[in-house]
């Protein structure tokens, strides 16, 4: 029997002022994956990423999660996901503990539960001995890695990821994606990862899209792409390589 995509959309747009910020999208994610998308600012990766949140409803088109349109079922939706926003916000007085608690409140959570999973969510991401620290006293891959533990606290299905590494160092970068990647094996979650770093997605990320101007120009995987719009000889394409290719045309 075949596999069921966890999200699917058909034709996908939304228009601002008259303009697609997203055109036509068709796109499909399977569970488990850790799925690329990339882009410059502007290509309309987070647009879809609402879309898909059920955050912004779409012009046109349709968009499925778990086999759930996330505008008309979004308590459904949401209690399935976790979102990580390109410029994560604190309150930065809260410990990172008192964060993570809140964070669980909010998600209904009862006292035991939500103790058990912010020491699980602490552990996964390594911050066990900054979690009684005020949160202005973290780093910004300190605040990064409480981002992703206060996305852990939901266990969700799918985790959606807007430029997670964004102003890190190289060092914390690689340690973050390298996070991102054990967290997706270890819990069977299914990751889609927007970034404009086009490296960093190459590590971890099994299947890509690539988007232009709000069009999805290209989606499979990163072997795949390289033969249908390189040809691969004796030598390994980068996606940068691949990318470029793609946005030269566009």
């Amino acid at each position: 029997m075949a596999q069921e995509p966890i999200i699917e959309t058909r034709k996908l747009t939304k228009v601002y002022n008259g303009q697609p910020a997203v055109d036509q999208l068709d796109l499909t994610i399977y569970p488990g994956e850790i799925f690329g998308f990339l882009g410059p600012n502007g290509a309309g990766k987070t647009t879809t990423l609402l879309m898909m949140l059920g955050l912004t409803e779409p012009t046109s088109g349709t968009v499925r999660v778990m086999g759930l349109d996330p505008v008309r079922h979004p308590l459904e939706v949401k209690a399935s996901i976790g979102y990580l926003q390109e410029n994560m916000g604190f309150y930065r007085d809260l410990t990172g503990r008192q964060s993570l608690t809140y964070i669980a409140q909010l998600n209904g959570l009862d006292n035991k539960t939500a103790d058990e999973r912010i020491a699980e969510a602490l552990h996964a991401v390594g911050m066990e001995g900054a979690a009684d620290r005020q949160i202005v006293t973290y780093s910004r891959g300190m605040r990064q890695r409480l981002g992703i533990a206060e996305v852990l606290i939901k266990n969700p299905r799918i985790a959606f990821l807007d430029e997670p590494t964004l102003g890190l160092d190289p060092d914390a970068t690689n340690k973050m994606m390298e996070l991102i990647e054990k967290l997706c094996r270890s819990r069977k979650m299914t990751v889609v990862l927007s970034s404009h770093f086009l490296n960093q997605i190459q590590k971890i990320c099994q299947k890509v899209g690539i988007m232009i101007d709000g069009r999805l120009v290209a989606q499979g995987p990163i072997d795949q792409l390289a033969r249908e719009k390189l040809g691969i000889g004796d030598r390994t394409f980068t996606l940068e390589e691949i990318y470029m290719h793609y946005f030269q045309e566009h």
